[in-house]
């Protein structure tokens, strides 16, 4: 896990504990809050896609895990793809790019997969529970208007709503999981 994120051109220390969870509830606290200003918008009709399109750009920069440039380890082991290209404007842009790892950077060891398979356990054990959910929601869809009457929210919307939020956590909670459990870090003398 890296102790420290570019943002912006300035290094944010990510050694405590405390500031790998704000940051994690800073990431889920901005998609809810997109996802309501989203629903006054346009009632999530294409913003939906846009939301979950902007996970990627936020799991690569911030979490990690699929992608180099984030704080934990890409979950895969391999080394990153070699290129003489510069890097993406937008990494310029933002000023977070970093060069590349190097061999014993994209490495997992043992205790790092290990807490790699537990978080996916932990998330896919939640993610399964939300599925669940919106599978008896689906089944029992004629009932559900009785339910939310007062809420004057469509039901097929609501189900959108929420198969959209099940989409975002799955991209960013194994990562989130390790983000918010793992102990503080030891500096690097």
């Amino acid at each position: 896990m890296n102790a420290e994120l570019v943002l912006m051109g300035k290094r944010v220390d990510m050694v405590p504990r405390a500031h790998r969870r704000a940051l994690v509830v800073l990431i889920y606290a901005g998609f809810a809050a997109a996802m309501t200003g989203f629903w006054f918008l346009d009632r999530w009709h294409t913003s939906a896609a846009y939301l979950i399109l902007a996970t990627i750009p936020i799991n690569r920069l911030f979490l990690g895990g699929h992608y180099f440039g984030g704080l934990i380890k890409p979950f895969n082991g391999k080394p990153p793809r070699r290129s003489d290209e510069p890097p993406p404007f937008l990494l310029l842009a933002l000023r977070v790019y970093r060069p590349g790892p190097d061999e014993r950077e994209y490495r997992n060891d043992e205790r790092e997969l290990h807490q790699r398979d537990q978080a996916h356990y932990q998330a896919y054990h939640v993610l399964s529970l939300i599925v669940i959910f919106l599978w008896a929601l689906t089944n029992f869809k004629a009932e559900i208007p009785r339910l939310i009457a007062r809420l004057s929210i469509p039901v097929d919307m609501l189900l959108y709503g929420l198969a959209t939020a099940a989409v975002v956590i799955a991209i960013t909670l194994p990562q989130a999981i390790l983000l918010w459990t793992e102990p503080d870090m030891e500096h690097e003398v």
